[in-house]
């Protein structure tokens, strides 16, 4: 059995020029980090005991014999990359709501795919791991997302990603003192809207049309730089929450769907309560809005707020794990008894296994 833990992240500038369809043509570079609230993804090989070969457990329960049953497409296409030859178990759980701007799903695919190599008992690189989220994302699920979530999951830490106009991804950690870390995190507030929204959706309706949106992009891209000057120097921490203002009236502009009447109402309240800036997280539309706030502002910020969820979070730098692994007891002999071998051979299967205990998962 194989348990994965795979953090969630928060995006704070350069959001839409992690789009392949915007950074082979012109380049781009993200700022983001990965907080203490986790996606969980626990694989193990499913015992041949059962009428069904592959289990899924999500919002939803699948038992289905064939891969090309499984309904969850993300999970289908993982077993079929990972070329899964026996029966599988899968169950998530996480400590945010989906669909709701956290990369959640991403980090669902990368955690996934973390825990099914793990159960096939390979260590992979955090670079592997993004890589195989991002093709299995972008290019067998085509979905409409970006690149940084895969990385950022799978990374964890605060980071400038960049993307190279080669395809080339670069992670480079943003190094600072832990004051000046923890100085940035104590201003930062997460509230949840209750708005629930896929990313790919709102995203769609602009990705598609980069070109047209130059301006706006290549401001966003520069802000990244502009943040990253800011924290590295003796400036006042209160010009990173400019920064996020100035950076969401920009996305704001880059579709109707990426706001809203609800939306912008919840944003006016938090700045006239003392946030000086913040942003949806994700494409927009809903999920998470995330607030810089000054720490003498913030009862008053929840208190105007008080309808929402407010959620508390530090930075995570350990990026996806492989939190639990202990080696499941090989099956061969009971898989051939599943296509019509006698019963004995489970017998003889159970009274020479090595670790009798292993049999307790089952």
């Amino acid at each position: 059995m194989v348990i994965s833990r795979t953090p969630f992240r928060v995006s704070f500038f350069g959001g839409g020029t992690d789009f392949p369809s915007w950074y082979r043509e012109h380049g781009g570079t993200v700022l983001a980090a990965t907080i203490d609230k986790y996606c969980y993804l626990t694989a193990r090989y499913l015992p041949p005991f059962f009428e069904h070969r592959y289990r899924a457990v999500y919002s939803k329960i699948e038992n289905t014999n064939e891969i090309d049953e499984i309904g969850h497409p993300a999970v289908r296409e993982a077993l079929r990359f990972m070329e899964m030859k026996r029966g599988v178990e899968i169950h998530h759980d996480g400590d945010l709501p989906a669909r709701s701007g956290m990369g959640s799903s991403s980090a669902f695919t990368v955690g996934l795919l973390h825990a099914l190599h793990a159960v096939q008992g390979r260590m992979v690189s955090k670079h592997q791991l993004a890589l195989q989220g991002i093709h299995l994302e972008q290019e067998v699920l085509k979905e409409t997302v970006g690149s940084q979530d895969q990385i950022m999951t799978a990374y964890g830490g605060f980071n400038q990603v960049a993307f190279l106009e080669s395809g080339e991804i670069i992670v480079r950690p943003v190094i600072l003192p832990q004051s000046r870390l923890d100085e940035l995190c104590g201003h930062l507030m997460l509230f949840y809207t209750g708005v629930k929204r896929t990313s790919s959706d709102i995203a769609s309706t602009y990705a598609h049309e980069m070109e047209g949106r130059r301006r706006h992009l290549r401001i966003l891209k520069d802000l990244v730089n502009e943040a990253l000057g800011l924290l590295t120097s003796q400036q006042q921490i209160s010009g990173f929450g400019h920064l996020l203002h100035e950076a969401w009236q920009i996305k704001r502009n880059l579709s109707a769907s990426v706001s809203n009447e609800h939306i912008d109402e919840i944003y006016a309240e938090a700045r006239g309560a003392g946030a000086l800036g913040g942003k949806l997280l994700g494409a927009g539309g809903g999920g998470f809005m995330l607030l810089f706030v000054p720490p003498e502002r913030q009862a008053d910020v929840k208190r105007r707020l008080s309808k929402l969820i407010c959620v508390p979070f530090e930075f995570d730098f350990m990026g996806s794990q492989i939190i639990y692994y202990r080696p499941d007891p090989e099956y061969a002999e009971a898989e051939a008894a599943r296509s019509g071998a006698m019963l004995p051979v489970f017998r003889e299967l159970i009274t020479s296994a090595k670790e009798p205990a292993a049999f307790t998962h089952v």
